[in-house]
Parts: structure tokens; sequence; C-alpha cells
């Protein structure tokens, strides 16, 4: 998702399950934890309550707590398991019929059942509102919804997409009460009715405050009485503070690399330690190919030919972080090292120079990195400001960096203003193809005018269609090598993702996988 984006070698990640899915973990029916209120302070804002809108780390960690999916991933797992539903299963070996069939006495938060007409109402919904912040543009292949009866939904997909389990597995399958939401336009309020194990009691600018579910039924077994979410809107210092100080219990996402780096340092005895998890984070430069600079491919390889990735985890991130050489990250099936294979670790004035000149390019290269200040992670304006430093020092340079607001960054890239940008991404789903179709695919989300035959007609649509997952190394493989070629994007780092945490609070190392599901469940705190 488009940061929605921010911050660890994984696992070698399995393929999809691709046959009848069975329930698996332990079904709550109690009514909350013996634990107590556990206090998580965020410096990521949460940018919508409402599932058909939100498309960023902070409204999914809201609705992966307080709604249902058909299926979610259990902690540690990237193969989906049934939540809401007790069966899923691809009907067809086209993999283009889905069905599902419910659990019994589902119920939502205030009482009302749930059942397949809301599960309907959800999807129909969210592609009818088809929010520009919202999720919809997840599901391009999602024709209809039908309901034979109460318990039984049938996804009709119009091209075949073995991943669709993953996909309704993640906040954008997020089941909402039908009589509770518009059909037609998205919930103002700042609340929310859902299934899963938290309500929301509460939610304003300063933070979220979620109760046990008592109508909750589902895998999650919840060890505390609730959860208090603070935001510390970008404010790194404030949360550094806040944890120090014992106003919050964990800080996750926002602070710092030097942050992390001395508390890991510190002398036992300070209360707090660093808990480091996986993640499959990413950031790359964006390269509008339409730009007169930018649009060169010489321009392009003399920056892969310079850029010096380690440097920029050691000085900039501190080791919070690692070089990123494809754009599929190591740890999930079918990454491979393409970058590093075409243009090598280490910087290379000569085959940079030899790129601009074979490209008919004698003079410095005059070049703006295009950043803004927070989304992508903290420290993103001094690692642009990191890089033009290291394209200005080879002699073939002349680049400076701009950093800009969110908002005006976002409009700016649409209307095609910046010829090379920086962009970050967490996925949706631990799967190759979340990595590779909302990039390159049609209407790709980078906004940087790349098609390739080859990946739209051909690559995509195959990798979507093979259910065995591992079978699809060769394709994912192919398109990695064609992406370093033409360069349309430049992988810069892998996240490690870290937490901070105070002690005798417990179960956070649940909560940080490559599924990106923060679990409030699993937390618990002494008394």
């Amino acid at each position: 998702m488009n940061i929605r984006n921010q911050w660890p070698v994984l696992p070698i990640v399995a393929g999809l399950a691709s046959g009848l899915l069975t329930g698996c973990g332990t079904e709550s029916g109690d009514a909350a934890g013996d634990g107590s209120n556990v206090v998580v302070g965020m410096s990521d804002d949460v940018l919508a309550t409402d599932p058909a809108s939100g498309y960023d780390p902070g409204s999914w960690l809201l609705f992966n707590n307080v709604f249902q999916s058909l299926l979610s991933f259990p902690k540690g797992a990237t193969e989906p398991q049934p939540e809401a539903a007790e069966r899923c299963a691809f009907t067809d070996t086209q993999t283009t019929v889905y069905k599902c069939t419910l659990k019994d006495g589902l119920k939502f938060s205030n009482g009302d059942e749930l059942t397949s007409e809301d599960v309907k109402f959800s999807f129909d919904r969210m592609l009818k509102i088809n929010d520009p912040d919202g999720p919809a543009i997840m599901f391009p292949m999602l024709d209809k919804v039908e309901t034979p009866d109460e318990k039984t939904v049938v996804f009709r997909l119009n091209t075949a997409d073995a991943t669709f389990p993953s996909k309704i597995a993640s906040g954008a399958g997020s089941i909402v009460d039908h009589t509770q939401y518009d059909a037609d336009g998205l919930r103002k309020d700042g609340k929310a009715v859902g299934s899963g194990p938290y309500r929301l009691d509460s939610f304003d600018d300063g933070q979220a405050i979620f109760s046990v579910n008592e109508n909750y039924k589902g895998t999650a077994k919840v060890n505390n009485t609730g959860v208090t979410l603070k935001f510390f809107d970008g404010d790194q210092t404030a949360l550094k503070q806040a944890i120090q100080n014992g106003d919050v219990d964990i800080a996750y996402r926002g602070l710092t690399a030097g942050d992390i780096a001395d508390t890991e340092k510190a002398d036992d005895g300070t209360g707090v330690e660093v808990v480091e998890g996986s993640s499959a984070e990413v950031q790359h430069l964006v390269f509008n190919m339409d730009d007169p600079v930018a649009g060169k491919l010489g321009v392009r390889k003399a920056m892969a030919h310079l850029l010096d990735r380690e440097a920029l985890i050691r000085d900039v991130y501190q080791g919070t972080a690692t070089p990123l050489y494809s754009i599929i990250p190591a740890g999930i099936a079918g990454h491979n090292t393409a970058f590093f294979d075409t243009y090598g670790a280490r910087p290379s004035r000569s085959k940079a120079q030899a790129a601009l000149r074979e490209d008919g390019i004698n003079g410095k290269v005059k070049l703006t990195l295009w950043s803004t200040p927070s989304r992508y992670g903290p420290a993103t304006d001094q690692e642009l400001n990191a890089i033009a430093g290291q394209l200005n020092a080879s002699g073939l340079f002349d680049a400076d960096v701009k950093s800009v607001p969110f908002g005006q960054y976002e409009k700016d890239i649409a209307a095609g203003k910046y010829g090379v940008y920086v962009k970050g991404w967490v996925p949706d789903y631990p799967d190759a193809d979340n990595f590779t179709g909302p990039f390159f695919g049609k209407g790709n989300v980078l906004n940087n005018n790349y098609d390739n035959g080859t990946i739209t007609g051909s690559l995509i649509p195959r990798t979507a269609a093979l259910t065995n997952r591992a079978g699809t190394d060769k394709e994912f493989g192919e398109l990695q090598d064609i992406v370093a070629d033409e360069l349309p994007v430049l992988p810069v780092w892998q996240a490690k993702q870290y937490a901070v945490v105070r002690d005798g609070v417990y179960g956070l190392e649940y909560c940080l996988d490559a599924s990106t599901v923060f679990r409030f469940w699993e937390l618990s705190k002494d008394a």
C-alpha cells in the first residue's frame, strides 16, 4: 500500500493455500483477557475509520482490530486462514470463483447478526464509492459478489487471481454492518461498527480508545482489557519522551534510527527495550518516464551506478534497514537480486559516466530529487540529501533536494511535475504480486508513465493465475530483470521493523511480522 507505507530480512515465505482452507487458532468466546489496558503511542495518523476509505498504515491498524475479514493472517503466518469464514476455497481450476461459508453465530459489536448480506454489502459499497484514498484499487478483478444463502458468499472474478484470498484477508476485506453504513457515501462521524476483537469507543485527534468486543467470535484470544492508541502526529521527540516517562507502554512506528540505536545501547535498568520484528516495507526512487531529464535511460543508469546503499544504511539509518537490490524484497518468494547483478553494490563513477555518454550526455546533469518530510519515514529528507551528495560527489550531477508536504506532493506527482521522487510501500499482503502489480500493472500507483507490454500483458496475468505461488519464481524473476534494465524505479532499502516497549508489557513480538498486522489482542501488561 502506498504509505500508507513505513520501516529485516524475512524468513522465506511459503506459497499461498490453494485448496480448502480450514480453521486454525483458538476460538475466543471470552469477554476479555486478564491483563490491564495497554497504551500504544504512534506517530502515524489514522486517516480513516471507514474501511471503504483508509489505505494507510494507521487506518489498517484500526481496521485489523475493529473489523473482521473472511480470512486473516495468524501471527507469524503468510498464508491466510479462516476468520469470519468457516472455510473458503476456489471452486474452479481457473481461480475465478471463490466461495466462503460463514461461521455460525457471528455478531457485530452492536449485537446485529453478521450474514452474507453484510459481506456482499461491504465489497459492493467499497467498489461503488471507489474512494481515491481507499482500497478499491486492489479489486479490479472482482466482477460480482453473490449470496446464495445467509451463510454463503461467492466471489466471481473477471480474471484469474490466485492471490485473492490474501487480498480479502487484509484490511481491504473488512466487513461492515449494512444497517450502519451508507451504501453510497463514507461515514464521517469517526465511529465504527465491526465484528472484530475490539470495539472503537472513541476517536479524536489525540487518541483512540478500544475496548474488548464481547460479541466477537473468531480466532483471536484477547490478552488485555482494552487498548488506548495515542497519536503523536509525527512528533518523534514527544513519542520518545512518552515511552521513557511511562506515558505509553509501547512506542510503535515513528522513532528515529538514532532513538532506536540509543535505546539498544542503553544500560539495563532503563525500563525500556527494543523489539525487532520482520518487515517487507520497501522504499524506491521513482522516475517520471516522460520527464526531459529523468526520462533519459542514461541518467537513470548513472544514478543506479552511483547509489551507495551501504552508506545510506550506515550514516542515515544507523543499521535499522538493509540495502534493497530488487523490487521484490528479500524474504518474499520470487525475490532476486536484479539490481545487484546489473549495477553492483559498490558505486562506479566510470560506469555512470559511460552510461551518460552513451546517451549523448556530456555536461553535468541538473536534477531535483523530490521528497516529503515524514510520510515515508522521519529520515526521508536526510536520506534524499545524502543521495544528492553521492551524485554530486561524482562530478557528473548537479542535484538538489526539495521537500513538500504530502498533500501537495501527491498532487504534483499526479500532475507530472516531478522527475525523480521517493515512494515507500508497506505490503497489503506478503506475496510478490503486491510488489509488482500495483507498481507496473495497469493504472499503477506510482504515476510515473511507465508501461511495459510484456509485464502488463503476460507476466502479471500469468503469475496471478498460479495457485502454486512457488511456481511463479521464473516469471517474477523475468519481471525484476526487465525493471532493472529499464529502470522506472530504483530500489533503495528494505526496512527492519522496530518498536520500543516498557518492562512488564508482553506479546509485542507477535505484532511485528511480514503480514503488517498489529494484533492488539496479543498484548498484555502486568496489573
